[in-house]
């Protein structure tokens, strides 16, 4: 009956410490750090590891979409009226983007690397074939316009020259030649005045099987929040472009790769050498892609926004103090002086009068917004979405009679879709991790469990202890009467 006794009440006290360990481990929330710490010691860029060989070779396919904006009213456009474009796309490349001459310095904490892009052609997935005409902007002329503008015997040679030889405000190309490039015959004559001057002109020219430069990254072997963080980029750690130190500051990943254990509240930064500037993104909202939990980041409009509603991006008023609107970046500094002004697709996010001054402008955010949808964990890029446009300043020049009576207008040419979803494999071993880690942080729990099951048997071992021994404390004055 002791024995009984005692197997019972072990019952009761082992009930009663896998609750307080369960309840214990839940409030300290000792397994997720646990695991956190693995992955955190495990996610570095480092020969061998699965982290290294998805940031040296991306697995997922990487998808770039081209939509142009084509002209429907140049001769209107040039009495003065509001241009209208018609969206025409997209033609899609596939693209590929590996590291190469990947070598380590300072004890493994940090790798340079160059990132080759080569973009092939997928007719398939494409509006039509890259022999497509698209009729926009003359940016080399009105790059030349815009810069001798202010020299009168210059500017009356070469608008003599654009006249002779039909140069004009617009131009009709063909998709291949837009993006990579063509022989510009107004560019080629200006080679006499400028022997080093390149005649080729390409929104993406010399882009296609080429690098941007060399970048430094951090490995992560000291921080985990460091890893795949840029320190320099073609040997510099800040920038030159801006007018100020925090706008030349070059901040956080190239946007390829992102640190494990990312939290709501965090901040996301991230180098675009193609906006020539840092920006950062912010949690949005949780999603789900294929299976996998995530969070998704975007840009908020304060990125892009005035140096009014951000002070902070004064620095990027250039010349200084020669501020533009919200949601448009004057880039030209960066872009050998051509007049070009990066947005959002179709102005998302940028001031009206940018929408209102073009007709065919409607911008949307599930189509236009930038955003990155990251498994909280892993730092593992789900799903991605990189939106920018191209458009070129326009202006009335009196010294180019080309220009007619134009508007001033940031004139749209071409948005891209850099897009990229995990593929199955990768999604399929990141199910298992995520699998893994729910039996790791969900011990506690079970614990909490087996404790209150355990609690339940003790109860009922207890009632059923005592229910003969008051029966027989009835039946005894029975049995002495």
């Amino acid at each position: 009956m002791l024995l009984k006794s005692c197997c019972i009440y072990s019952v009761g006290v082992v009930s009663v410490l896998l609750l307080i360990s369960g309840i214990s481990l839940v409030l300290s929330n000792v397994f997720q750090r646990l695991l956190q710490s693995v992955v955190e010691k495990e996610v570095v860029l480092k020969n061998g590891t699965e982290a290294f060989e998805a940031w040296e070779d991306p697995p997922a396919p990487i998808y770039m979409q081209f939509y142009f904006f084509n002209v429907t009213n140049p001769m209107e456009v040039l009495d003065g009226d509001r241009p209208a474009v018609l969206e025409i796309g997209p033609y899609t490349y596939r693209e590929y983007r590996p590291m190469e001459q990947v070598d380590f310095h300072d004890n493994g904490t940090k790798v340079s690397a160059v990132n080759m892009k080569t973009y092939i052609f997928q007719r398939n997935m494409s509006r039509g074939p890259e022999s497509e005409l698209i009729r926009t902007v003359n940016i080399p002329a009105m790059t030349v316009m815009e810069k001798f503008k202010d020299q009168t015997l210059i500017s009356n040679f070469i608008s003599a020259y654009m006249r002779g030889t039909g140069v004009g405000l617009f131009t009709t190309r063909s998709v291949g030649e837009l993006l990579w490039g063509y022989e510009d015959g107004l560019l080629k004559a200006l080679r006499t005045l400028q022997p080093d001057l390149d005649d080729v002109f390409g929104l993406f020219y010399k882009s296609n099987a080429s690098h941007d430069g060399e970048y430094v990254f951090f490995t992560g072997q000291q921080d985990y929040k460091d890893f795949a963080r840029v320190d320099t980029w073609n040997g510099n750690s800040t920038l030159s472009w801006w007018t100020s130190d925090e706008c030349n500051m070059i901040n956080g990943t190239n946007g390829a790769s992102f640190h494990p254990v990312v939290t709501k509240n965090e901040t996301l930064y991230m180098f675009a050498s193609d906006l020539c500037r840092s920006l950062y993104t912010l949690y949005e909202e949780d999603v789900t892609v294929k299976g996998i939990p995530g969070y998704r980041f975007s840009p908020p409009s304060e990125v892009f926004a005035n140096k009014t509603v951000n002070p902070a991006n004064a620095g990027f008023c250039v010349p200084a103090e020669n501020c533009l609107g919200s949601g448009v970046l004057n880039v030209s500094l960066c872009k050998q002086g051509a007049p070009i002004i990066m947005s959002s697709p179709h102005f998302y996010q940028a001031d009206e009068e940018y929408i209102q001054a073009v007709f065919g402008m409607r911008p949307q955010k599930e189509e236009h917004q930038t955003a990155i949808d990251i498994n909280p964990l892993t730092g593992v890029i789900l799903q991605a979405a990189k939106r920018l446009q191209v458009n070129v300043f326009v202006e009335k020049l009196p010294t180019f009679s080309q220009t007619g009576n134009v508007r001033t207008v940031t004139f749209p040419v071409v948005y891209l879709n850099e897009s990229v979803v995990i593929d199955d494999a990768s999604a399929a071993k990141l199910r298992k991790i995520l699998v893994e880690q729910n039996v790791v942080v969900n011990i506690p729990f079970m614990l909490i469990g087996l404790g209150i099951i355990l609690g339940g048997v003790f109860m009922f071992l207890m009632c059923r202890q005592k229910v003969p021994v008051s029966t027989a404390a009835e039946r005894q004055p029975l049995l002495s009467s």
